[in-house]
């Protein structure tokens, strides 16, 4: 008996670790691309308060799967790799602005990537130049640096000449009480290169594994403090 129980008991942590790590990748079920309900929450707040101010939160990408991410990152992969780079320098040029599949924070259904859709814009909206100077975002990005404290948001890449990573990204924001669970989750849980390596993800058997490290230490960990205490 006691046998049988320490058996049912090693297969629902197994199968819990399994959830966990699907969940933490991008790779647990979400056809509608949803958040996760706290975040939802939180934002639809900040959303209102900032309606009152005439402006417009809008997500423009917020949940990420696997599978999206994946289809990104091979694209560009065929693109560099056709202009002859070698692996890791083709690992270089994709994650200036792209994540590696499994690696997003977007999988996590606590981030996303906001503008404000009452401003007048053209173009891609997602670049550093619209939320400053006399760019269409600046009202928000001003909004979003005296308020999204309030209802727990954090920029994710910050514009400090000190941080690792990803470029400045103005317009990501992260709902930290969950983010940062699923930070601490994803560094104590994911073996990093094994799980790249066991997935279908072009070039990645052929990216070396201290560049896989490198990108841990400098990309994943490379976020906003705030994200991570």
């Amino acid at each position: 008996m006691i046998r049988l129980l320490c058996c049912i008991l090693l297969l629902a942590t197994a199968t819990t670790s399994q959830i966990d790590q699907k969940k933490l990748t991008g790779q647990s079920p979400n056809p509608k691309n949803l958040l996760e309900k706290e975040t939802q929450t939180a934002f639809n707040l900040m959303q209102a308060a900032a309606a009152k101010d005439g402006i417009n939160l809008t997500v423009v990408s917020g949940y990420r799967s696997f599978t999206r991410q994946t289809q990104i990152w091979n694209r560009k992969y065929k693109k560099h790799a056709a202009q002859g780079l070698e692996p890791d320098a083709i690992f270089d040029k994709i994650v200036e602005y792209s994540t590696v599949p499994g690696t997003s924070r977007h999988h996590w259904g606590t981030d996303m990537d906001l503008i404000d859709a009452n401003a007048t814009y053209s173009g891609s909206v997602l670049v550093p130049s619209k939320f400053h100077g006399t760019g269409p975002f600046c009202k928000l990005k001003d909004w979003m640096e005296k308020h999204s404290s309030e209802y727990d948001f954090e920029l994710v890449y910050t514009m400090n000449d000190n941080r690792t990573g990803f470029k400045y990204e103005p317009w990501h924001y992260s709902y930290v009480p969950l983010s940062r669970k699923r930070y601490n989750d994803y560094l104590t849980t994911i073996d990093l290169v094994s799980f790249l390596r066991s997935e279908n993800i072009m070039g990645m058997d052929k990216i070396s594994e201290e560049r896989i490290n490198r990108y841990l230490e400098e990309h994943i960990k490379g976020v906003n403090p705030k994200l991570k205490d």
